[in-house]
């Protein structure tokens, strides 16, 4: 019977050094739309690592994307799409001159890949009410979206969603910490 305790011990040792291999192996935090890997805001691109994002050659060729090259050239742009947030003036959602250069070539980006869709996130700084702010996000995702629009992207591969106020940039109460906080960001759907 000893035998047989020993040999089940063993194999119960070896399983639970096996668990506990496997609970420390890398896992990948799935993000909040907006948010990169592991749900820091910043965008959701990986700059350019391995094949990108986990698509399958079916993915990529359905994005007109066939080559490593062009692969690469596709994360490096949209990386700086999803990195680059259009800013809006205290209590406003008009798009300033610079905002709009910045909506200009997102929409050269989205002609390029016409079948990437992206969601427009209206984001506020926290004076105001809760409902006022995600009122006030929406209409800034919203000016976002119409520009794009008007400058010949689909709306069909456009959403928009406001978190007021629920997801700052940067946290402070001072005007450079709220300046930074009013803002379209923009997050890539492949």
């Amino acid at each position: 019977m000893r035998g047989f305790y020993g040999k089940l011990c063993h194999v119960v040792c070896v399983l639970a050094l096996l668990a506990a291999v496997g609970a420390c192996a890398k896992k990948t935090v799935p993000s909040q739309p907006g948010y990169g890997t592991g749900g820091v805001p910043g965008g959701g691109y990986e700059g350019g690592t391995g094949t990108g994002l986990g698509m399958d050659d079916a993915r990529w060729r359905e994005l007109g994307i066939t080559s490593e090259a062009e692969k690469r050239e596709f994360l490096d742009k949209a990386g700086q799409f999803e990195n680059q947030d259009v800013f809006y003036d205290y209590d406003s959602y008009a798009l300033s001159e610079p905002a709009k250069k910045i909506l200009e070539a997102k929409a050269q980006f989205l002609r390029r890949w016409a079948k990437v869709r992206v969601t427009v996130e209206g984001h506020c700084d926290d004076r105001g009410t809760n409902e006022y702010n995600l009122a006030l996000g929406e209409r800034r995702a919203n000016s976002a979206l119409q520009y794009l629009v008007n400058m010949g992207i689909s709306s069909q591969n456009i959403t928009m969603v406001s978190y007021g106020e629920e997801r700052p940039l940067v946290t402070g109460n001072d005007e450079a910490s709220w300046a930074k906080n009013r803002r379209a960001h923009f997050v890539l759907n492949y």
